[in-house]
């Protein structure tokens, strides 16, 4: 999503050449290449997929809706095995409309992970909940710190469910420190994600991630911490950012790859 305006050929073709060794994916724009020709573009490559994003929007009231969101769930746990993925990453879903009950909806979200942690173990596919800044906890996500993310993944085996490290959403959490460790001691760190923090936010917000460097996010503090906590696997960058996107696709990719040497170790 980062460089969204490339085309899947594209994009490998880019992350090839500079030498990046793996790509974490959308579902969107998967499907509208194909999941198999995706797969095999990706494969023949030499790259890694390092996740599938996203699965999650769990906390629907309405039993049809709940139904609907499960089996969609299920789909991309199956697309992830496809592309040869072992994580998918949930965004767990706000309120629905209506309801002002955080803790209900947290609830709904675990009764789904219940039926879903195995489906994806058998699949070989990890679940990781990824904490969202608490701006988003009204319409997108009611999980707003690794502490919640951590309270809902420990009710499952590790292997089934754990969490996602994204700096945007967790570098104002004195407390997200402590929590990485304690997702490190449980084998529940499954990916670890790159944003910066700038302002002032664009309206609506959704899309006001920064380029690395350009903000208020000390990345490789946080590096430290996932990796003090027995982090190895691949860091990923996710940048939602109109301005970014409305660049050559190319150039973007090439500058966030020098950003990523520059500040982080």
């Amino acid at each position: 999503m980062t460089v969204k305006q490339l085309s899947m050929p594209e994009l490998v073709d880019a992350c090839r050449g500079l030498g990046v060794p793996g790509v974490g994916l959308w579902r969107e724009p998967v499907q509208a290449y194909g999941l198999e020709r995706t797969a095999k573009l990706v494969r023949d490559a030499g790259l890694t997929v390092t996740t599938l994003c996203r699965g999650g929007f769990l906390t629907a009231i309405d039993p049809a809706e709940r139904v609907t969101a499960l089996d969609d769930n299920r789909l991309a746990v199956d697309e992830a095995a496809t592309l040869g993925t072992d994580t998918l990453v949930l965004v767990s879903g706000g309120l629905p409309a209506g309801s002002k009950d955080l803790r209900g909806a947290r609830e709904r979200i675990a009764d789904a992970l219940g039926e879903l942690g195995p489906y994806a173990e058998e699949r070989g596919v990890r679940l990781a909940i990824e904490p969202l800044h608490p701006m988003f906890a009204s319409d997108r996500c009611v999980v707003s710190t690794l502490a919640q993310a951590l309270d809902l993944a420990e009710r499952f085996p590790a292997h089934q469910v754990g969490v996602t490290v994204d700096t945007y959403h967790i570098w104002w959490d004195d407390q997200a420190p402590a929590q990485i460790a304690r997702a490190g001691a449980g084998g529940r760190i499954h990916t670890f994600q790159l944003a910066d923090w700038t302002t002032p936010l664009p309206e609506g917000v959704l899309n006001g991630r920064g380029q690395l460097g350009d903000g208020s996010v000390d990345l490789r503090e946080w590096q430290a911490y996932v990796e003090a906590a027995g982090y190895t696997g691949p860091i990923e960058v996710e940048l939602f950012n109109d301005g970014l996107w409305a660049r050559d696709g190319r150039e973007v990719l090439a500058e966030t790859a020098a950003r990523f040497v520059s500040h982080t170790d």
